[in-house]
């Protein structure tokens, strides 16, 4: 605790003697909880009273949002229009042209200060960041370009671990003599109220739709507008707001460009075309289906090409926002299983010019309709197990490490070159070692075995390396599962009255929408086809089609769908054709 008190008055010298006390005290419960980020760094976090007050990441200290509320002037603090909060919360940096620039000047900072951001109208900072260059080399660029880094914001994780309180409401400091008039200014007008209002939550009036946290254009041209917001109703202030954001468009970045893309064909997708009948709905059929049909003519969603990268990292940003809720109903294949339609940015979503709400529907039905499935690219990968330690070490491989089989193959035959184990008088043999006797033979067979074919070597090496598998979806990031991919399973079941059904399960590992499946082929057939859960499993579903439907699906799955017949299991039980049974 005394070493703690040293490094806080260290890292934070604003602080004085009397507020060092009382934020580490002497006496009261103060708990270490060791934690991962996203990225997998190990962070430390120091808890007073049930809420973290301290973060320290590779031994350097930083505040909470709880901790900066109670000393609001710890950090030097840079202030944001309220939409940006979002963002920020959604794992957003903050960009120079969201800073908003006060009559009396930025703060003087150095590159790599630690800064609090606050609200425009509020002094209680909602985020952590790390300055990404100095103030003088802020105001040279035009305020443009990313400004800072941020750690750690209100509605994070690490703010969940407290009590989940809403920041206090702190009247920013007026300081500069043209501000303290304008305020006084402001306190003899009447019948006047302020466009922006600040609740003790500042996300309930955040009207964000479309905005980005990076379509504002310079700080001149907003701080141009800010006396025309104060003195416009709020239906003109949003239209002022639009405007800018039109300016602002040419400036963006390609990847700013597709994070806003991305925002549009989402909104737009939730708004006119998934209806609460189609949830659960599979995350990749959501894309596929939903969103492509939104994107605009002559414009083409990349995920790659977006600051998210990956579409569950979307996703979780939304769902953060909480816009949407995404389960896991089946091992490694994500869901969205519930969407709260009367959340504000959903409700504020218009419709872009060139759609109809009208249209969008039938839009949705012919583009389901027409919509080509591609079939997941499936690689088999390795994982080095323990015992396979030795083996692979000298190639710099430790637990874990994931290999394809070709790296396998080769990591094997430079070991047996490297140790000069080939056979010499018959090279189609490998002269088995210490190493490889504990690593590929079993107790019963290292006293009788002394040499191994090359097919026989390798063979038994993958047999004894962990599997794993990656799945890359059309449009996604790859993404690396434990075990063999399990095959789509066909089995045939009798019911009452000697009637038969076929039972499909395992669609959504291959990423296919089992209502949409089931849709198909109650049409192709003209058969009942229904939706129930797997027996013995949580969340997770199977098609029920009445009568021996293989015929159908082999040719849909293998034909249609171009699935390779090694992922699907039970098509040999389809009846002989020529024989009615």
């Amino acid at each position: 605790r005394r070493k703690l008190r040293t490094d806080v008055a260290a890292a934070f010298p604003n602080l004085s003697a009397e507020q060092l006390t009382e934020f580490i005290p002497n006496k009261e419960e103060l708990n270490v909880i060791k934690m991962y980020s996203h990225k997998g760094e190990a962070i430390t976090v120091y808890m007073n009273n049930r809420n973290p007050i301290l973060f320290e990441i590779e031994k350097a200290l930083y505040p909470t949002v709880y901790t900066l509320w109670v000393y609001p002037d710890l950090l030097p603090a840079f202030s944001t229009w309220p939409p940006v909060l979002q963002k920020l919360a959604g794992g957003a940096d903050l960009m120079l042209p969201g800073v908003v620039v006060p009559s009396s000047g930025l703060p003087q900072v150095e590159r790599g200060t630690l800064c609090a951001v606050t609200l425009l109208g509020n002094r209680a900072p909602v985020a952590v960041a790390v300055a990404t260059m100095s103030t003088a080399e802020m105001l040279a660029a035009g305020m443009k370009g990313k400004g800072f880094a941020v750690l750690h914001t209100y509605t994070d994780h690490l703010w969940e671990y407290g009590d989940k309180s809403y920041p206090p409401t702190l009247a920013p400091l007026v300081t500069d003599s043209a501000e303290k008039e304008s305020a006084e200014d402001e306190e003899e007008m009447e019948g006047k109220e302020p466009v922006i209002s600040f609740s003790t939550d500042p996300l309930q009036h955040v009207d964000v739709g479309d905005l980005s946290l990076k379509e504002r254009d310079s700080c001149t041209v907003v701080m141009g507008k800010e006396e025309l917001y104060e003195n416009r109703p709020a239906e003109t202030a949003e239209g002022a707001y639009t405007e800018v954001q039109q300016e602002a468009e040419d400036s963006r970045t390609p990847q700013e460009q597709m994070d806003a893309l991305f925002n549009q064909c989402f909104f737009h997708a939730l708004k006119c075309k998934v209806k609460k009948s189609d949830l659960p709905l599979l995350t990749s059929t959501f894309l596929r289906s939903h969103m492509f049909p939104c994107c605009p003519a002559g414009q083409q969603l990349d995920i790659k090409k977006s600051s998210y990268k990956k579409f569950s990292k979307f996703l979780q940003c939304m769902q953060h926002q909480k816009i949407l809720q995404v389960k896991e109903l089946n091992k490694g294949v994500e869901s969205i299983v519930e969407v709260d339609w009367k959340h504000p940015d959903i409700k504020a979503f218009t419709v872009p010019e060139g759609f109809s709400s009208a249209s969008a529907a039938q839009d949705s039905k012919s583009e389901d309709r027409e919509q080509v499935y591609h079939a997941p690219e499936i690689i088999p990968l390795y994982g080095v197990s323990t015992k396979m330690i030795p083996l692979f070490q000298e190639s710099g491989h430790r637990k874990g490490s994931i290999l394809s089989s070709s790296e396998v193959r080769n990591i094997i035959i430079n070991y047996v070159k490297s140790n000069e184990l080939v056979d010499e008088t018959n090279k189609n043999f490998v002269k088995v070692n210490a190493i490889l006797c504990d690593c590929l033979l079993d107790k019963s067979e290292q006293d009788e075995i002394s040499n191994l074919r090359w097919d026989d070597l390798l063979s038994r090496c993958l047999e004894r390396l962990q599997p794993l598998h990656q799945v890359t979806f059309f449009g996604q990031e790859p993404i690396v599962r434990k075990g063999s991919i399990e095959p789509i399973d066909i089995t045939i079941a009798q019911r009452s009255s000697n009637k038969k059904v076929t039972i499909i399960k395992n669609l959504e590992l291959y990423g296919l929408d089992p209502q949409r499946v089931a849709n198909i082929l109650q049409q192709k057939v003209q058969a009942s086809a229904t939706i129930t859960p797997v027996p013995g499993t949580k969340d997770r579903v199977q098609v029920q089609i009445q009568g021996n439907q293989i015929h159908h699906l082999a040719k849909m799955l293998l034909e249609e769908y171009q699935l390779p017949r090694k992922y699907i299991q039970g098509l040999e039980k389809a009846p002989k054709l020529g024989r009615k049974k």
